[in-house]
């Protein structure tokens, strides 16, 4: 049975989330998109929580969590459900204050309402679904793991430049300093969009962590929830076989994980977003990390961070390493095929629409559907730019500073024209003219 999980989300309490975002919505969505399991998110919200067990009940055969209304058996498989959360812990180590976010997966509701208890002591749960708590990395997995041997707790989105275990502004410079003797409880690490495996792989001291791929969405769109996932392969699933899988980098069990091309990532390059300023690693170090138009300090991306941690070369690849491919959102290909700045207009849709419809899900459209019957749907040009992403054969202007990257699908076409996303001055900076 394969299985595609997304296992970081966030419900509608949480900051900048969609009001929309409840979980029937999500698994209607998560079934358009091609996921089989999808995290709660949010669990330590009160009001989230309540909604958790008002919509969602236990499978008995997996243990996983269903919505009720699915219960009357129907032809299709339900998607299930994983009580998740993401925590924020702000705490002083040596003269530094760390920010640090990370997420818990816990095997029921009743575990969550335990961690739950255990976690109001260090801040307000009700304020934000993701809270932010006053307490130690290290103590935040004691307490964890405290309640429940099965419950597991990994460093969410890594390389991101704030909130991230690596992070440029309050991170650490490896997993052991960040958890101490806490570490022998971590066992895996989450990507982020910014980073990908092979990124991660140039650091010899992550080889022991299995990498997770997440989508951390705030909304229940397709072109959000799932564009990062996880792809297993059990015969029978459930949480303990998944959390098993990842805890023992079981290459058997977890096939490869779904990646966005790095550089589509929001913080991939340094830059300065309202200076229009987007520079490679090189280009950066050589300004002194300092806007060469306001001359202050650059948002250091996370290909820069990466670069001064590495100990191998670009081009590593450890023998254990579980697989990984890139993709983007269909939608978003759709979206840059029609050249529109949006993946929610009303053209994306229609196309987006008809292919579904067709195919049943989008996963199997971005990673398995024939040229052949994809072109029976759509105009040849979109076939083509689905198989050039399943292929890896594109370009990604790179994100810097809060701004997406730009997918340049038909790189032979873009020197024709000016991309409506970014600034002439992000695509034509030239180092030589600062310095």
């Amino acid at each position: 049975m394969r299985i595609i999980a997304d296992l970081h989300i966030h419900g509608r309490y949480s900051r900048a989330t969609s009001q929309n975002m409840s979980i029937t919505e999500i698994a209607r969505f998560a079934k358009i998109k091609g996921l089989s399991l999808v995290g709660t998110g949010d669990f330590t919200h009160p009001k989230w929580l309540k909604e958790l067990q008002e919509t969602l009940i236990q499978d008995g055969e997996t243990g996983l969590y269903i919505v009720a209304e699915t219960q009357k058996k129907t032809a299709k498989a339900p998607v299930y459900f994983m009580v998740t959360g993401e925590v924020s812990t702000i705490f002083a180590f040596g003269d530094d204050i760390k920010k640090v976010h990370h997420v818990i997966l816990t095997p029921s509701i009743e575990t969550a309402i335990q961690i739950n208890e255990r976690l109001t002591k260090y801040g307000d749960l009700n304020a934000d679904g993701r809270p932010t708590l006053n307490m130690s990395a290290p103590q935040l997995v004691e307490e964890i793991m405290e309640i429940s041997k099965d419950n597991m707790i990994f460093p969410a989105h890594a390389w991101t430049p704030w909130f991230s275990i690596f992070g440029a502004f309050s991170g650490f410079d490896s997993v052991e300093d960040c958890y101490q003797d806490m570490t022998k409880h971590i066992h895996a690490l989450e990507t982020g969009l910014s980073s990908d495996p092979p990124m991660n792989w140039r650091l010899s001291r992550l080889d022991r962590f299995t990498l997770v791929s997440n989508s951390d969405s705030h909304s229940f769109w397709p072109w959000r929830m799932g564009r990062e996932a996880n792809v297993f392969e059990f015969e029978k699933v459930s949480y303990k076989e998944i959390v098993d899988a990842i805890r023992t980098k079981d290459k058997k069990r977890f096939k490869f994980t779904v990646e966005t091309d790095p550089a589509y990532g929001k913080y991939h390059w340094t830059g300065h977003r309202n200076c229009h300023v987007s520079l490679s690693p090189k280009e950066a170090i050589k300004l002194g990390n300092i806007c060469p138009v306001c001359r202050r300090k650059l948002t250091k991306g996370v290909e820069q961070r990466v670069e001064e941690l590495a100990d191998r070369p670009a081009d590593y690849k450890p023998e254990n390493a579980i697989g990984f491919m890139h993709l983007l959102p269909l939608s978003e290909i759709i979206a840059t095929i029609l050249g529109v700045d949006s993946p929610s207009t009303r053209q994306v849709w229609e196309v987006y629409n008809r292919i579904i419809e067709k195919f049943g899900d989008e996963y199997y459209v971005l990673i398995e559907a024939p040229r052949e019957a994809l072109t029976d749907v759509v105009d040849e040009k979109i076939t083509e730019a689905i198989i050039r992403v399943r292929e890896d054969r594109i370009k990604v202007v790179p994100g810097y500073d809060g701004v997406y990257g730009q997918p340049i699908i038909f790189e032979e076409e873009a020197s024709t024209k000016k991309s409506k996303s970014f600034p002439a001055k992000v695509q034509q900076l030239n180092l030589t003219d600062f310095i």
